[in-house]
C-alpha cells in the first residue's frame, strides 16, 4: 500500500502561512509609518492586515516582534536602495562611492516612514543594543565592502576594517539620529553632510590616532 504525499499540501500550507506573515507585515509598516508604534493597536494591525488576533501570536507573538519584523525589513530595504543607488550612479572611485553612500543614507533615513520605523520607534521599543545588532546586520557588510575596496584602490591606508567599519556605522547613525529629532531638519542635514564629508576626508588623509600616542 503506498503512503500519499502529501507535500503538495504542505507547500500550500507554508504558502499560506508566509502570505499571513506578509500580510501583518505589510499592514504593521503602513500603520506604525504613518502613526507611530505607540499610537497603534493591535487589533488595528489584524485588522487592516485581515487575519485574526491569533494569527499575530502565532507568528510574531506580539507587537513588539511585529515591530522588529518592520525593522528588518525597513533596514534591508534601506541597504538595498543605497547600494543600488550608487552602483546606478557610477561614481568615480570607491571612496567617491562611500560619500555619496553616506550622504544617501541621511537622505533615506529622512524620509517619514524610515525616520519614524529606524529611528524613533525601533531604538525605544526595541532597546538600544537590540537596534544597533539589526542595523550592523545590513549596514555593516556594505560599509566593510566600501572600505576593502577603498584600500585596494590605494585610496585609504590600510587599517583593520572591522573597527573601522563599526565606528563609521555608529557615526552614520548619530548623524540620522541627529536630524530627526532636530528642531530644523533641513539645517540639520547639511550640517551633517560637511561632518561626514570631514570625517571621510580624515579617514583618508589623517595621520590616525596611533599618532598621538
Amino acid at each position: 500500500m503506498s503512503v500519499k504525499d502529501d507535500r503538495p499540501r504542505r507547500g500550500r500550507q507554508a504558502e499560506r502561512s508566509e502570505a499571513t506573515r506578509s500580510a501583518l507585515v505589510s499592514a504593521a509598516r503602513g500603520l506604525f509609518g504613518e502613526r507611530g508604534y505607540a499610537d497603534v493597536a493591535a487589533e488595528e494591525i489584524v485588522r487592516a492586515a485581515g487575519v485574526t488576533r491569533g494569527a499575530l501570536y502565532h507568528h510574531f507573538g506580539g507587537k513588539r516582534e511585529l515591530l522588529e519584523a518592520v525593522y528588518r525589513e525597513v533596514e534591508e530595504e534601506v541597504t538595498r536602495r543605497i547600494a543600488e543607488r550608487v552602483l546606478e550612479e557610477s561614481a568615480a572611485s570607491p571612496l567617491a562611492g562611500m560619500r555619496r553612500g553616506a550622504a544617501l543614507f541621511i537622505e533615506v533615513c529622512a524620509e517619514p516612514e524610515v525616520q519614524r520605523i529606524v529611528l524613533l520607534d525601533a531604538p525605544a521599543v526595541l532597546g538600544w543594543d537590540r537596534w544597533r545588532e539589526i542595523a550592523a546586520e545590513y549596514g555593516l557588510g556594505l560599509i566593510e565592502g566600501s572600505l576593502t575596496a577603498a584600500m585596494e584602490a590605494g585610496e585609504l591606508p590600510r587599517r583593520p576594517i572591522a573597527p573601522l567599519a563599526h565606528v563609521l556605522i555608529g557615526a552614520l547613525d548619530e548623524a540620522a539620529m541627529y536630524v530627526a529629532r532636530a528642531d530644523d531638519p533641513a539645517a540639520a542635514q547639511a550640517e551633517v553632510y560637511s561632518v561626514l564629508e570631514s570625517l571621510l576626508a580624515g579617514v583618508a588623509e589623517g595621520p590616525g590616532l596611533e599618532s598621538l600616542r
